[in-house]
């Protein structure tokens, strides 16, 4: 290859040494990463805890007196696994994603890597940006949500409270996170289809109520069956769907100005050819 590529061709079996090289970095750091995040896992589930002790404390309810529960021997044991695997996720992301950078970037063009790079930075950012969302947020409006449906007891009527499973907790917040980190991943995505032209600002406008019905499926996909969280995941990604068209304009005027300035060199250099 020539011009603005900077690697040379390379046989097959070269770029499976190549991508065999990565993944063994990648899951070298999920590796580390997990064992450090396991050793740590009672700690990092406490953390996890903290939104349902604020909901607790929302309900009016005495935070000393909550609890969780696991009705199985291995339950406990299994959930710290989990909570080592998902920080673990967390932890190495940003290996992984250079990782996957260093695969993808030679066969790339100088312009093309200047303008991924930023999205690359992005990415993470917005995601971090919907779990904090659903930590100091979300979370707690939907447990305080479940602790309100409690029912005290007397009068003829018998006690129902909440007693949550560490397992079940644990997968509704990391479905919560998982979540809401994706559908912040719109503006990303969409930004990345209008500079490759495959849409365009007028298109996302055009199937604005089509998106409208689609973020309301999907949040009943993607969260609890309950309408707290459910409609707490739609109208964010409402919001995320006119940014995006916000940035798809940005792209377009950013292509037509780059049009014009490089029309506008052609025509200075025709003129400066003439002249000579």
């Amino acid at each position: 290859m020539s011009g603005d590529y900077e690697d040379k061709p390379q046989p097959l079996i070269e770029h499976l040494m190549e991508l065999r090289t990565r993944l063994i970095w990648s899951i070298g750091a999920f590796f580390i990463a997990f064992i450090i995040c396991f050793f740590f896992a009672k700690h990092l589930f406490n953390l996890l805890v903290i939104p349902y002790k604020w909901a607790v404390i929302w309900a009016g309810l005495d935070v000393t007196k909550s609890e969780l529960i696991y009705t199985a021997p291995q339950e406990f044991f299994f959930t710290q696994v989990k909570v080592a695997m998902f920080g673990a996720l967390v932890i190495a992301f940003p290996v992984i994603a250079s990782q996957i950078y260093k695969f993808v970037a030679p066969g790339l063009y100088k312009n093309e890597r200047s303008a991924f790079l930023p999205f690359l930075i992005a990415s993470p950012i917005l995601f971090l940006m919907g779990g904090a969302l659903v930590y100091f947020f979300f979370c707690p409006m939907v447990m305080w949500f479940f602790l309100a449906m409690q029912q005290s007891g007397g009068d003829g009527d018998v006690a129902i409270s909440l007693l949550p499973r560490v397992s079940e907790y644990l997968s509704l917040i990391m479905t919560l996170v998982l979540s809401f980190g994706l559908v912040f991943q719109l503006p990303v995505v969409t930004t990345l289809l209008a500079r490759v032209g495959l849409l365009t600002s007028q298109w996302l406008k055009e199937k604005r109520k089509y998106a409208i019905v689609l973020a309301f499926i999907a949040a009943a996909v993607l969260t609890p069956p309950d309408p707290m969280s459910q409609i707490g995941l739609a109208l964010p990604t409402i919001l995320l769907y006119e940014i995006s068209i916000y940035a798809a304009r940005l792209v377009e005027r950013k292509r037509a100005e780059d049009a014009e300035h490089e029309q506008a060199s052609s025509e200075v250099a025709e003129t400066e050819t003439e002249k000579t």
